[in-house]
């Protein structure tokens, strides 16, 4: 048996009311102990023979960072889409084509040197958990070899070869469209199915019907929805009691409505707006409606190429209308919700010690420090760790 104890704690998030003060359950001056992987206690008094100590003195303790929607596994940029942008090009889904090519093209030793790279940047922003999407191979090949880099390093993968109709078979989408249902999702051992379902993607119904066969074959269910325009994405998601209903930026009061009648987590995508100039506030109609609601990085080459979940906290704060406490709890808390995890997000007994400590004497230093990592260091089940691990 082996046992940390983290003293002294200036201010510990626990995203537990009932322990806490407030709906992150804050407390002061607290002592966190970890045995073997696993919260054993939390204390406002010291620790009583544990094997070591971390003195938090002036430092916040928070729940490691759940980023529940990603696409790492690709090859290449697309800075000059970005740079177009700033022209006052829109964004479109069309650009995924081009990483689609260079991911093709690119070994599987490339696809998986990049997933590491930007996996390491998350880690040491504080993220413990993340999920994964296929979704830039496009083909039967290229589809299973992205989720099985993915399956290296999390067991939170999805499949999303439904991302967006290769060029190859645009004269004959509902083809494609078959291949993934009847010959992708077969083969696929992914946790989770997904579609992005909007303009210049798939409709409504092509992607109900991957959906379906993706929970035929035991995944569990996301969608992309209302990104670039309204449409029936939520109504599939809450239908289908999918986990998540990702970006829902132009959604509608009768989506809102929906979601907060569901166990459905609407989770916002923060770098996506900040990156395509698209909506703001959109996210307090949701948190005042009562809806669950997640934060995640959309890490990707087109729309949202960060890994810091603590710039979608400030970003989510400065162009969603969040508060910090609710962009905090989101891209904790929400992420894991929005993953159907009941042991990480939040820090109470007998979870996983997946912790972030920062430099920094109040959680709201993420918002209010934007663009500075104030993150001492990320601990998975209790371990400090600087390089990625499963």
């Amino acid at each position: 048996m082996s046992s940390i104890a983290f003293t002294n704690i200036a201010t510990l998030v626990t995203n537990d009311s009932s322990v806490g003060e407030g709906v992150l359950g804050i407390l002061r001056n607290a002592t966190l102990v970890v045995e073997n992987g696993l919260i054993s206690s939390i204390t406002q008094s010291g620790p009583l023979g544990v094997d070591s100590e971390v003195d938090c003195s002036g430092k916040t303790l928070l729940p490691g960072f759940v980023d529940s929607h990603s696409h790492l596994i690709f090859s290449g940029d697309r800075a000059d889409e970005f740079a177009a942008r700033s022209h006052g090009q829109k964004y479109t889904a069309g650009g995924i084509a081009s990483t689609v090519r260079a991911t093709r093209q690119a070994s599987d030793a490339e696809l998986r040197e990049n997933a590491k790279r930007l996996l390491n940047e998350a880690l040491i922003s504080g993220t413990t958990t993340i999920e994964v999407k296929s979704g830039y191979g496009l083909t039967e090949k290229d589809e299973l070899r992205s989720l099985a880099i993915a399956s290296e390093f999390t067991d939170e993968t999805t499949l999303l070869a439904a991302h967006v109709i290769p060029e190859e078979f645009q004269r004959n989408p509902d083809d494609y469209v078959d291949l993934v249902i009847n010959s992708i999702i077969p083969k696929s051992r992914a946790k989770w199915i997904d579609a992005f379902c909007d303009l210049g993607a798939f409709n409504p119904e092509q992607s109900e019907a991957i959906l379906r066969a993706g929970i035929s074959h035991g995944m569990g269910a996301r969608i992309h929805a209302n990104q670039l325009k309204a449409g029936d994405g939520v109504a599939i998601a809450v239908a289908l009691d999918a986990a998540s209903a990702d970006h829902v930026s132009k959604s509608t009061k009768k989506d809102i409505e929906l979601l907060a009648s569901s166990n459905t987590v609407a989770t916002f995508l923060p770098g996506a707006e900040f990156s395509t100039h698209s909506e703001t506030g959109i996210g307090r109609r949701f948190l005042d409606a009562g809806v669950t609601v997640a934060i995640a990085s959309d890490c990707n080459p087109g729309s949202s190429y960060t890994t810091s979940m603590p710039f979608c906290i400030a970003s989510a704060v400065s162009l969603l209308g969040f508060t910090v406490e609710e962009a905090v709890r989101a891209a904790t808390l929400g992420g894991a919700q929005a993953l159907r995890r009941t042991d990480i997000g939040q820090l109470s007994i007998g979870m996983r010690a997946d912790l972030v400590l920062l430099q920094a004497p109040s959680f709201i230093h993420l918002a209010y420090r934007p663009g500075v990592n104030l993150v001492h260091s990320t601990y998975k089940l209790g371990r400090a760790v600087t390089s990625w691990q499963k």
